[in-house]
Order: C-alpha cells, then sequence, then structure tokens
C-alpha cells in the first residue's frame, strides 16, 4: 500500500507540473485527487500498523504474564574476574621483589 501511494504522490507531481504549464484546470484536478488518494492510504496503513504492533505488545504480554516484566541478563562470573585480579597483583609483587635482589647484590 505504500508503493501504491509513492506511485499517487509521484503521478500528483506530475500532473501538478503539467497543468502549470498547460494551464489545464482538468489536470489540476486529477493532481489535487492522486494528492488526496495517496494521503488517505497513507493514513490507512499507518493505522493498520499500529494495530499490528499493539497486537504484537498484547501477545508479549499474554506470555510473559507482565508488560513490565524485567528481563534477566545472565550475572558475569565475579568469582573468576577477582581471582584472575589477585592472581596478577601476586605475580606483580613477586616479580617485583625478585628485581630488587637482583639489583642489591
Amino acid at each position: 500500500m505504500l508503493i501504491i501511494a509513492l506511485v499517487l504522490a509521484l503521478i500528483g507531481l506530475v500532473a501538478l507540473v503539467f497543468a502549470v504549464v498547460t494551464s489545464n484546470e482538468l489536470v489540476a484536478w486529477v493532481c489535487i485527487g492522486a494528492s488526496v488518494l495517496g494521503v488517505v492510504l497513507l493514513i490507512i496503513d499507518a493505522l493498520r500498523e499500529r494495530q499490528r504492533h499493539d497486537a504484537g505488545v498484547d501477545q508479549k504480554v499474554d506470555a510473559t504474564g507482565d508488560e513490565d516484566a524485567a528481563v534477566d541478563y545472565p550475572e558475569e562470573a565475579p568469582a573468576e574476574t577477582e581471582q584472575s585480579a589477585a592472581a596478577s597483583t601476586a605475580e606483580s609483587a613477586v616479580s617485583a621483589e625478585g628485581r630488587g635482589e637482583d639489583s642489591v647484590k
């Protein structure tokens, strides 16, 4: 339906240019008619899309049981992160101690 509205808009534009160039009143009315019909089709298409979107939201609400249900994201494993951070800190402390003894001797 959107393509039909776009074609009608193109026909209306061409008719408008032709009506201005030729000063033909009939072609001007064709331009107005095509434009009005295109706008009506766009409004109908927008209403259908809104109804389709609302129906999709209603189906999701029915499936979850709650419209504002929180999304449950998986948690990261904090134990692995803490263990790797502690291990890298211990390694850097050992290597720093080792370098200090080498430079003293």
